[in-house]
This record gives structure tokens, C-alpha cells and sequence, in this order.
């Protein structure tokens, strides 16, 4: 597995992906604490960006726990990822950039981000923005894609980016119009790994250290990335650093860390949006419909952080 010089340690490396709606600047603090080797901001538009929208500002925005930190962007308009580029190049706190050529969710489709950028009809698309942004960044470049929109490219993509100048890849095992049914094929991630000489990292149903490990050995890549995964357990990369699982009390210490950040963060509003992680953590709990219902008639954070604590006191 090659090196990614950026970090300090060596592979395999262990990567939050990020996630609308969860991967937000509370939840990657936590799991840089515990574990993640490098976290990436939720996709944010070049568009918003290049205009300066003040609601992307803030999802841009890191915690001091994440170092490297990467902005994920997804780009339909040269120009906007040009002038976007350039703002990115302004932001000191920013490590790098990475590319979305993987979002299947159908409005990015429509708008021509993300994952449609894999069709062969905008294969010189694809080329002409990514060759925009390698070259106006003043900071490393990577990029995450799926294996293809409705058919594997992944060789073919892969090879092009590497020579555009991209510095790592990930690779999620499906086609776009899969979305997230099926199963990853790892036999397409591995073509990926052999097609280029970068870091590559693998994508796609990594739920826990054993499935890890397999995908890192099948595929030969540098490292996993870790989504849906890490819903509800974000102490999924204690388990990877540890090589195994984690007690109770170190799950109960994550969820505590996770909701202090949210009220440090977000202030009282932290303790309703922590309603929908507080509910993924008490999944297969005794009393976990009990729980659930005081949690959503509170807000004040004092009373809430001493009923998780109560409650995942095991």
C-alpha cells in the first residue's frame, strides 16, 4: 500500500466520508478523537461557494480537532469551481480539496453534480473541471467516485485523474444508479487500486474492523472510508485503531463527547438535533422507546446529558 505523505502515519488509513445530515462539524470532531485519520467537510456547491453563500461558509467550517481536513466540492460550471478554488485557496484552516464524482441522489443528477460526471458523454467534462481545479488549488487535490454511472469506468476514470494530478482516491463499489442498493464490489475497487499508482481508499459497506480488514486485504487498497457505517457508531474507528471491539464504557464516552460537542456548537438547539444520533445509539437497548420519548421533550442540556448518561450507564 503507498503512502499519503499528508499524514503522518502510515496504512492502512481510516476515513470518515462525508455524509449530508450527519457528518457534521460536532460528529467529525468526535470521531478525529477517536480514531479517524481524516475527516472531510458534507458536499458542499462550487456555486455557493464562488458566491459567497453565507450557510456553505459555515459548513466549510472545521473543528480544531481536524487536521488534515478536506472540503468536499461538487462542480457543474468551470468558472464557479475556478472562483471557488480561489476562495479555498484563502481559507487557511483547510487542508485540501476533494471532488464529488460520486453523489447519486437525483437532484444532483439533474444539476449535473457528483456522480453524472461518470458518464462517457462528460468524460471531457469531467476532465476539463477537475483540470481547472488541480490547477488553480494551491492545496492537494483528491477525489471520491463511484465505479461508474450504470456501467464500471472505474479503470478508465481512475488512470485520468491520477493524471490530472489528484494526490488520493476513493473508490465506492457501485454504479451511480445503484444508489446504495446491492452490495460494493470490491472486485471493481481493486481494479482501481491496480489501474493507478496514488493511494487509493475503498468505499462502500465497511460496517465494522473485521469487514475492514478483509476489504483492505482483497483490495490492496491504502485505506477504507467510512459513511452509513459510522451512523450510530462512531466509535467504529476506536474499533479499527484497536484492531477490535470497543467496552461499553468507551462507547458511553464517545456518545458523551459527541452530544458535548453538538451543545458546544449549536448551544440548546445541540440537544435536538442529537434526537436523531440519541435514537441510532440506543438501537437494540433495553428501554430504548422509553428513553427515546424523554429525549424528545428535552432541551435543556444539563438534564439531557444526565439521562444518556443514566442510560448508558452499562
Amino acid at each position: 500500500m503507498t503512502n499519503i505523505s499528508i499524514l503522518k502515519s502510515e496504512p492502512p488509513y481510516f476515513f470518515l466520508a462525508p455524509l449530508a445530515g450527519y457528518t457534521d462539524l460536532p460528529f467529525r470532531s468526535v470521531v478525529k478523537k477517536f480514531g479517524c485519520d481524516m475527516t472531510f467537510s458534507e458536499m458542499t456547491n462550487v456555486n455557493a461557494i464562488a458566491y459567497d453563500n453565507e450557510k456553505t461558509k459555515k459548513m466549510m467550517e472545521k473543528s480544531p480537532f481536524e487536521n488534515p481536513y478536506f472540503v468536499q466540492i461538487a462542480a457543474n460550471n468551470v468558472e464557479n469551481a475556478v472562483k471557488a478554488v480561489e476562495t479555498i485557496n484563502g481559507l487557511d484552516w483547510i487542508y485540501g480539496i476533494d471532488i464529488n464524482l460520486g453523489c447519486p441522489v437525483n437532484k444532483a443528477r439533474r444539476s449535473g453534480f457528483g456522480g453524472v460526471l461518470l458518464k462517457d458523454e462528460n468524460r471531457d467534462f469531467l476532465k476539463e473541471v477537475v483540470n481547472a481545479i488541480v490547477k488553480t488549488s494551491k492545496k492537494p487535490v483528491s477525489a471520491k467516485m463511484r465505479i461508474g454511472f450504470d456501467k464500471s469506468v472505474v479503470e478508465d476514470r481512475a488512470k485520468l485523474l491520477e493524471d490530472l494530478g489528484i494526490v488520493f482516491l476513493t473508490i465506492h463499489g457501485r454504479t451511480v444508479k445503484q444508489m446504495y442498493k446491492g452490495t460494493a464490489d470490491y472486485d471493481e475497487i481493486k481494479k482501481g487500486v491496480n489501474a493507478v499508482n496514488i493511494p487509493v481508499i475503498a468505499n462502500g459497506d465497511i460496517t465494522d474492523y473485521e469487514k475492514a480488514k478483509y476489504v483492505l486485504e482483497y483490495t490492496g487498497a491504502s485505506g477504507v472510508s467510512i459513511g452509513r457505517g459510522a451512523v450510530g457508531k462512531p466509535w467504529i474507528f476506536l474499533e479499527m485503531k484497536q484492531q477490535g471491539n470497543i467496552t461499553s464504557e468507551q462507547k458511553k464516552e464517545v456518545i458523551i463527547e459527541h452530544f458535548n460537542q453538538m451543545v458546544y456548537w449549536y448551544g440548546e438547539y445541540g440537544v435536538i438535533l442529537f434526537r436523531k444520533h440519541a435514537h441510532a445509539y440506543s438501537k437494540g437497548i433495553p428501554k430504548a422507546s422509553e428513553f427515546r420519548s424523554k429525549m424528545n421533550e428535552l432541551k435543556d442540556p444539563q438534564t439531557a446529558r444526565k439521562l444518556i448518561e443514566e442510560y448508558f450507564n452499562v
